[in-house]
């Protein structure tokens, strides 16, 4: 009983941490203790155990009800992407200009539907405008299949490749879902996060894009 106790807590937390544990417990000579000692240092050696897991587990940032991890008033965490032009692109060299960042797959329903609108009512407005840059990060999928995707839904600002969606995992957790955009200010803090297509929501979005541009 106590090793499935064990085994479920530990589950999805750290493995070498876990290891420990099973290791500590599977060579004991007998699950009850033989003596006093032998129960003092098994003891000790599973509280080490939790205390560690304890403490990854305490540096792990928790998910809002949206699945984002990071929340306004942070810096935005820094990356580089490719685009689909091969131009690399780093979040921080953008300092200094209003940054929009919208989360995107092809095999997205909801993003299919938004994007064109972010083309039209935010992009088309503000392109020519040196203070803003507005990119799309494509989870994980290859260049040819992200190149058709802009075709298709006929957006021209520019998309990034996210293998593996390890930029989108420093946003949010990696399994949760988009379409997601994220707003940051001239001094890289995140000042607006949205999540699906809410039209109410979007107008919000491009409210704040004008204001933020006129400061």
């Amino acid at each position: 009983m106590m090793l499935l106790f064990i085994f479920f807590m530990f589950t999805n937390v750290d493995r070498i941490l876990m290891y420990l544990c099973f290791f500590v417990l599977l060579h004991s000579k007998n699950y009850i203790f033989q003596n006093s000692m032998k129960r003092i240092i098994m003891l000790a050696a599973m509280f080490i155990c939790l205390f560690g897991v304890t403490n990854v587990m305490s540096q792990k940032p928790v998910p809002d009800k949206a699945g984002y991890i990071v929340k306004v008033g942070d810096t935005a965490p820094d990356f580089e992407m490719t685009l689909t032009d091969g131009t690399k692109v780093k979040l921080s060299a953008l300092r200094g200009k209003v940054v929009m960042l919208q989360f995107t797959a092809s095999w997205c329903g909801v993003c299919r539907k938004e994007m064109p609108f972010i083309e039209s009512d935010i992009w088309q407005k503000h392109k020519d405008n040196k203070q803003f840059a507005l990119y799309g990060i494509d989870r994980d999928e290859p260049l040819e299949r992200v190149k058709a995707f802009a075709k298709q839904t006929k957006v021209t600002y520019p998309l990034g490749l996210d293998p593996g969606a390890d930029i989108f995992a420093l946003y949010a957790e990696r399994n949760a879902g988009i379409t997601r955009n994220v707003l940051i200010d001239r001094d890289g803090k995140i000042v607006m996060m949205t999540r699906l297509f809410n039209d109410d929501e979007f107008k919000t979005l491009c409210k704040k894009i004008d204001e933020l541009l006129k400061d």
